[in-house]
């Protein structure tokens, strides 16, 4: 069998080909939003088998394989390790034209050497045993697998009442071949719908902050201590997720009033509901300026569609979709009222509406003010997006409309450390559309210069633009 991935995979142009070769593959990773656990990487944690690593976490693949008609049992459930690997097995034949045929083979490759056999239940059992021979090796630790991939640095994603005792450790070690920095994701503190989930987690947090919270100001003085916490270890960059951008006008008075009603479990509504979250997001952003983080806004996902799977399996488990909200003015809004006080940070907007692709593009461009090159960013495509049409878009929509040079680039967002080949991915991708670029006309034939700008994208913007701690 021809090698499916091949040294020229998804290079369709002698111009992207040299572009990749010489100027892209070499390059080292920031990954600066991933799921990944803070204490297997501390601990240098050794995986199991291919089943724990692969398939642990990944609803992608958990998606895959429902659509296919596994049974959750084999998914989710009790399965033995190598049943759950032939129902994924299985499944990847059928995902031909999804990326997780692309991501899974340049995974078997880069990871396990395995470039003579495609996944599928005639191989399944082969190359089980071959991954799980290798991962007892000395090189399959959690440290020389991130080491293998040339990550430099990876920043979690992380509660503020978490102790981050990991990345602490971390810290301590001499020798690690990664620097782990911690997230800020409040997320919760948004979450006036609900208060017997934000009561539960208010009372984390006054453990973690040692402020007794009584009123909205103790709630606010106990999220600037953890945010200080955070920023004293290392952490520079926050993320929202959100379904809409709220950015309704409100009173301090009101707030506060809405806060004492979660307090004594009275669930937000409506225009309240939106007050709060308002005022909060408005509040937490403010808190970011003032340190010089990045804020991420992840938005547009419509989360836990499926009731029944929700109450069994929790969230992140594979039954979100892409929603189709209106985004552009309250966005629009809450970004200006932050200008307006000078306490807009740099900011990364992720639409997952395609969409909503050239209303980002040019809502960045609305509030650059050229303190920082490309301050405000069109983030990669993400989630349902991160596959080649998806990509190609976001970068069409920014080159177009604002400067792809000045594009921090590719992020896993994902919760396996066995997902870094998508840099390699995004990477071949943008190659394949600047060489293409070349071929027709489009953009000069000058490799330094083009070069340049991919090892900008692929490495040296992110270098450049977080102020992660040396």
């Amino acid at each position: 069998m021809t090698n499916f991935i091949h040294e020229n995979f998804l290079l369709q142009t002698k111009a992207a080909e040299r572009l990749y070769h010489d100027y892209a593959a070499d390059m080292p990773i920031i990954d600066y939003h991933n799921h990944l656990s803070p204490k297997e990487i501390a601990s240098n944690h050794r995986f199991i088998d291919i089943t724990e690593i692969w398939l642990g976490g990944d609803h992608y693949k958990w998606r895959a394989m429902r659509s296919n008609g596994i049974p959750e049992t084999h998914i989710t459930g009790n399965a033995a390790p190598r049943e759950r690997f032939r129902a994924w097995s299985a499944t990847v034949p059928a995902a031909l034209g999804n990326p997780l045929y692309h991501w899974t083979h340049l995974e078997l490759v880069r990871y396990f050497g395995i470039t003579d056999r495609l996944l599928g239940p005639d191989t399944a059992d082969e190359i089980y045993d071959r991954c799980n021979e290798a991962l007892q090796g000395e090189d399959f630790n959690a440290w020389s697998l991130l080491k293998r991939m040339k990550v430099e640095i990876l920043a979690t994603t992380d509660d503020p009442a978490d102790s981050l005792e990991h990345h602490i450790s971390m810290k301590e070690v001499k020798g690690a071949p990664v620097s782990m920095l911690p997230a800020w994701r409040p997320d919760a503190a948004l979450k006036g719908e609900n208060p017997e989930v934000l009561n539960q987690w208010i009372k984390r947090l006054e453990d973690s902050s040692k402020v007794t919270i009584h009123g909205i100001d103790d709630f606010k003085k106990a999220l600037e201590n953890r945010h200080e916490f955070f920023h004293n270890q290392g952490c520079r960059i926050s993320d929202y997720g959100l379904e809409t951008i709220p950015a309704v006008d409100y009173t301090e008075q009101e707030v506060s009033g809405f806060f004492n009603s979660i307090r004594i479990g009275h669930a937000l509504q409506g225009e309240d509901l939106e007050k709060y979250r308002s005022a909060m997001l408005y509040f937490l952003a403010g808190l970011d300026a003032q340190k010089g983080w990045t804020m991420q806004l992840h938005f547009g996902v419509l989360r836990n569609n499926n009731t029944k799977m929700f109450d069994r399996l929790g969230p992140d488990t594979g039954f979100d979709s892409i929603g189709d909200f209106s985004h552009a003015k309250p966005l629009a809004l809450f970004l200006d009222r932050l200008d307006r006080e000078d306490l807009l940070p740099k900011t990364i907007l992720y639409p997952i509406h395609p969409g909503d692709n050239e209303m980002v593009a040019t809502m960045i461009g609305s509030f650059q003010d050229g303190s920082v090159p490309g301050k405000m960013q069109f983030g990669t495509a993400w989630w349902f997006l991160d596959q080649i049409k998806g990509m190609e878009n976001q970068m069409a929509s920014l080159s177009a409309l604002g400067l792809l040079s000045r594009f921090v680039g590719m992020t896993t967002d994902s919760r396996s450390l066995l997902s870094y080949p998508r840099h390699e991915y995004f990477r071949r991708i943008l190659c394949n559309v600047l060489g293409r670029d070349m071929e027709r006309g489009l953009i000069p034939v000058d490799f330094s210069l083009v070069g340049t700008m991919i090892q900008d994208i692929a490495y040296s913007n992110a270098k450049g633009y977080f102020n992660f701690p040396q």
